[in-house]
């Protein structure tokens, strides 16, 4: 069980976090990269919860069994494109956040593959699964059976 119900006690932060959510999937961002995206960095930061719902959400976009398998070790695989690995890649970078922050070689990835309005989308749901990440983690939030 949870440590604190944060829809419950917080209802006004987290509808503005839902609200947030809800933009950044209608925005242009593909939904696979988006899951790929959301999964990879809740392994990083260790979030159980996030990654039961973005690996059956990635399911749901479609996505392989396998390509999920070999998610935390994209960089050694050959099923994830260029463009994947190029979000991955500036997920990863973003979510560390080392003393340098994401390397101008890691921009240049992203500014490579995707356009303008994609780049803020993946910017913009790197940010956000870190935040879903820390709620999840500390609070001790378990998935939902299924």
């Amino acid at each position: 069980m949870s440590r604190l119900n944060m829809p419950e006690l917080a209802p006004e932060v987290y509808k503005a976090w839902a609200t947030a959510e809800m933009h950044i999937r209608r925005g242009p961002l593909d939904a696979v990269v988006r899951e790929l995206v959301k999964i990879r960095v809740s392994q990083i930061n260790g979030c159980l919860f996030c990654i039961d719902m973005h690996t059956t959400e990635a399911r749901k976009e479609g996505e392989s069994e396998q390509r999920i398998y070999h998610l935390n070790a994209w960089r050694e695989s050959a099923l994830f494109t260029d463009q994947e690995k190029a979000a991955l890649e500036y997920a990863e970078a973003a979510t560390e956040l080392g003393p340098h922050g994401v390397s101008d070689e890691v921009w240049a990835g992203v500014e490579k593959h995707f356009p303008e309005g994609e780049r803020a989308g993946l910017v913009a749901i790197t940010a956000q699964i870190n935040l879903w990440n820390r709620l999840g983690v500390p609070l001790r939030m378990e998935p939902l059976p299924h």
